[in-house]
């Protein structure tokens, strides 16, 4: 790179920094460069307490690391009962994502008992008709029941730390997790305010959810989603492709072939009128994503975001988050004792081609709840989560996105992509609705496969080129345990 490249990035960076700084504010930018530096090595705890003596009494029975969705435990465990603390770095409830659901996702948070009757449906500023998926020189497909709400998540992360203060939570905002030490009957726990210089101070639990994300030193998913992206006001609304209609929401999208290694994509959302979620996305191996990832993809987003739609965009409040993804081709996160728990994205145990954690995460909520409860009463229970059997066939579709073909290749991609989706719409809506929400029996998606390499038999190559053997074998092999599974 040439030293008046090395400039025009540098101000580029710079400038992202500043826009991000001036919609969020510099506790969210703050959050956002912690992100960022925590690609720079794999984390490790920074401080081991003493473990406790058997028989040793816990300050709480839960203590919940991480403040973001995982907040929608606290009042949950409280109202059966236990004693929780809930810590973050930055405040409990802040969001720094939006979230969109569907029906089974509202439902659930219905259900949940942590709000009022009727909180959840004003939660909803937006409903659609339809969604879209649309690739770079090739269709848009349409489908329906699919991401079809657009939550409040400020206003849901706030309405849960309410439900947690009355029900006697302690919140420890601006409090980060140092380690922690387990013995036969609990969990020590050093923590110290997210300052230079704090000093720890102990706690202790019965049981540890490690809920810090992507930020957790167990995190060891080998998929990852840098996303960045906001509220925009400003798009201009209307038909056609570089426009925004308020009663559609745009799934997955794409501009682009490969550029920089990397297939992007972008979604939007509307939310309230006038303002739409915009994101910016791509797949990626977990160990090819460095420190400033995050801010290097806000700098592309804004500089691209006029080839995606039009307007006079004004970013209202920036979202971001590196998301883990599991392939299933590879060791499962793991937490490093029987006390502790890992959750959300952590445990990544969402879809790794869909990314949907917030929908995965709320429809297991009361399941997850159970089992923290088990677990602080026995750290042997086992859990009673199971993983949808459609991740045994997407993980490996999402490896293949982490590593697209460049140069004269650079648009298989979408060439693929576009196949995809067009068998998906064939299939009916069903099918298609049921994959993107996670749903899809396996029988379904083997024929979805069978049916795409039957359209673009290049396939093969494709994922010959991008897998090594052994997990293609570890593919096949989770494919035909569920289809034995599904008889």
């Amino acid at each position: 790179m040439s030293a008046g490249a090395g400039g025009a990035a540098a101000r580029e960076l710079d400038a992202a920094r500043a826009r991000v700084r001036e919609a969020g504010g510099e506790a969210l930018l703050a959050r956002l460069e912690h992100l960022d530096a925590a690609r720079a090595e794999p984390s490790r705890p920074a401080a081991a307490p003493r473990p406790p003596d058997r028989g040793a009494a816990a300050d709480f029975d839960v203590v919940v690391a991480g403040g973001g969705l995982s907040l929608l435990l606290a009042p949950m465990l409280a109202s059966a009962g236990l004693r929780v603390a809930v810590l973050d770095r930055a405040r409990i409830g802040a969001a720094h994502r939006e979230w969109n659901a569907g029906t089974a996702e509202v439902a659930a948070l219905e259900a949940s008992g942590i709000f009022a009757p009727g909180e959840v449906a004003r939660l909803v500023v937006a409903r659609y008709v339809e969604g879209l998926c649309r690739w770079h020189g090739g269709g848009t497909y349409p489908v329906r029941g699919v991401l079809d709400h657009a939550i409040d998540a400020g206003g849901l992360l706030a309405a849960a730390r309410a439900r947690a203060e009355a029900l006697g939570v302690t919140l420890l905002d601006g409090h980060a997790l140092l380690g922690h030490a387990e013995g036969p009957d609990a969990v020590a726990l050093a923590v110290a305010e997210a300052r230079p210089g704090a000093a720890p101070r102990g706690l202790s639990a019965r049981l540890l959810v490690d809920a810090r994300g992507a930020a957790s030193p167990y995190a060891t998913a080998d998929l990852v989603c840098p996303t960045v992206g906001g509220v925009l006001a400003g798009l201009a609304e209307g038909d056609g492709a570089r426009r925004i209609r308020p009663d559609v929401g745009e799934i997955l999208a794409t501009t682009e072939d490969v550029e920089e290694g990397r297939q992007h994509l972008w979604e939007a959302f509307p939310g309230r009128p006038g303002e739409t979620t915009v994101y910016l996305f791509y797949y990626a191996r977990s160990g090819d994503v460095g420190p400033g990832a995050l801010l290097s993809l806000y700098a592309r987003f804004f500089r691209l975001l006029s080839r995606y739609k039009e307007g006079d965009a004004r970013l209202v409040r920036p979202t971001f988050g590196l998301i883990p993804g599991w392939s299933r081709l590879s060791p499962a996160p793991r937490a490093p004792g029987r006390r502790v728990r890992l959750v959300g994205d952590a445990a990544a145990r969402h879809s790794p081609l869909t990314f949907c954690g917030f929908g995965a995460n709320v429809r297991e909520l009361a399941t997850t709840a159970a089992d923290l409860a088990r677990a602080a009463a026995d750290p042997r229970a086992p859990s009673a989560a199971r993983d949808a059997p459609v991740h045994s066939g997407t993980g490996a579709l999402a490896a293949l996105m982490a590593r697209p073909a460049g140069g004269a290749r650079a648009g298989e991609m979408n060439a693929l992509l576009n196949t995809a989706f067009a068998v998906l719409h064939a299939m009916g809506d069903d099918a298609y609705a049921a994959l993107l929400r996670d749903e899809m029996q396996a029988a379904d998606f083997v024929r979805f496969l069978r049916e795409t390499a039957a359209r673009r038999p290049e396939v093969y190559r494709e994922v010959v080129g991008a897998l090594p053997l052994r997990a293609i074998g570890r593919w096949g092999a989770g494919l035909a345990r569920e289809l034995y599974r599904a008889r």
